[in-house]
């Protein structure tokens, strides 16, 4: 008896899933289903990382932009606040470095 193996029993030898007619599929559906759910989650966090990594980038423009912007806007400040270039500045209104000392005013003490 041992020696007559159905053919049955040497096609579940053969295909394992074939015996279980689907039900193993049936019963591991929940299974199959947090996989799923954990690759759907897997491909969102890889969206959301480019989509930060993409505004990184571009707060990181943006800020290289504005020091640029900063130091372009302090060096022309500076250049300007030289006495050089406010006497070139006010001379057309009539304005003119004083050549004496200013005087100092003194108040009167009254009792």
């Amino acid at each position: 008896m041992n020696e007559t193996v159905s053919t049955e029993q040497k096609r579940t030898k053969l295909n394992p899933l074939k015996g279980l007619g689907g039900q193993w599929i049936v019963d591991n559906t929940g299974f199959f289903l947090f996989l799923a759910v954990l690759a759907v989650v897997y491909i969102a966090n890889g969206h959301v990382a480019d989509k930060m990594l993409r505004d990184i980038d571009r707060t990181e423009d943006e800020i290289k932009q504005l020091q640029f912007e900063y130091k372009t806007v302090k060096r022309e400040v500076m250049f300007r606040t030289e006495e050089a270039q406010l006497v070139k500045a006010v001379t057309p209104m009539g304005l003119e470095i004083p050549k004496e000392m200013p005087q100092r005013l003194q108040l009167e003490k009254t009792h």
